[in-house]
């Protein structure tokens, strides 16, 4: 599916090229599942990304068999099943029938995760967990605030934080606290009706997926020496006794190992919304930004 030019969901194209082959250090991945996230559409609308190809194909997401090894690689082998987020920020071009990636930027598919499930992780649960574990350096008995706890990344974050033993306090609509309890969480606060600045105190590590005004009320509920983590973009405030903080999620085969862990641990499991098929790409964006979707939605590519 190629971006034919900058704009709204119909502008993704299905479109025949040449499959890649793999360098030195890398492997070719027959895509069965792609994940769909934020980034993807943002991206599709505005054209901003560090390095698109010369043909650009969005989704970083990846879960599929290895069909073929370059130069110098023994990790993997033609046939083995794999995950990961490669190249990102630069293109990866999951929404394809075939991948090239580094090759530790994948790690091996467990029995218990289905393609489907495995292509809903990588990115969003490695932002939950760089920011959670690696920027914010989170511990047990922490009180952490998620907020949009029901969304791709929010719903992996609660789980993250549960399983380093924090109090974990979500926000989400009313129709969202039965499944976020499910999760894990200890309290959820329905934003529409509740302020959390208001309600909510001495928070170690708020993650916000947000943005805008959201900072600065994230800010107040904070105890001093207190992490807020944001998402959508870097932020500059005047609080010297907190850390702020801002995490681009980068390619981590270690990271995705622990995640791998928890998921064969059954502490870890990606809500899946919605399954789409590689051709209705453009439905996908457009029900994502609807801002209403509970989870990860996928693309399946047949």
């Amino acid at each position: 599916m190629v971006i034919r030019e900058w704009g709204g969901p119909d502008v993704l194209t299905p479109t025949e090229i040449e499959r890649p082959e793999p360098g030195m250090g890398q492997i070719l991945v027959r895509v069965h599942a792609a994940g769909v996230n934020p980034v993807d559409w943002k991206t599709r609308a505005s054209g901003e990304l560090i390095g698109w190809g010369e043909t650009p194909i969005p989704g970083w997401d990846v879960s599929g068999t290895v069909a073929a090894v370059g130069p110098g690689v023994t990790l993997f082998q033609p046939g083995d099943e794999v995950f990961g987020m490669p190249g990102f920020p630069t293109q990866a071009g999951a929404y394809a029938e075939y991948v090239v990636g580094a090759t530790r930027h994948f790690v091996r598919k467990p029995a218990e995760l289905d393609h489907v499930h495995a292509a809903a992780l990588p990115l969003a649960a490695l932002t939950a967990w760089q920011s959670l574990v690696d920027n914010a350096g989170i511990r047990a008995g922490q009180r952490v605030l998620v907020h949009a706890a029901a969304g791709g990344v929010g719903h992996l974050a609660v789980q993250i934080a549960k399983a380093h033993g924090a109090y974990v306090i979500g926000t989400a609509r009313t129709d969202n606290h039965d499944f976020l309890r499910g999760l894990g969480a200890d309290e959820v606060i329905d934003y529409t009706t509740v302020d959390f600045a208001e309600s909510v105190r001495d928070i170690d590590i708020v993650l916000d997926g947000i943005g805008g005004e959201y900072v600065a009320r994230s800010l107040r509920v904070l105890r001093p020496g207190g992490h807020l983590v944001t998402l959508p973009g870097p932020t500059t405030v005047d609080a010297p006794d907190l850390h702020v903080g801002w995490t681009v999620v980068e390619p981590d085969a270690a990271g995705l190992t622990h995640i791998v862990r928890l998921v064969t641990e059954g502490r870890l499991r990606a809500e899946i919304d919605t399954v789409f098929p590689l051709a209705d790409a453009a439905k996908a964006h457009a029900h994502g930004e609807t801002g209403r979707t509970r989870g990860k939605i996928v693309l399946t590519v047949d």
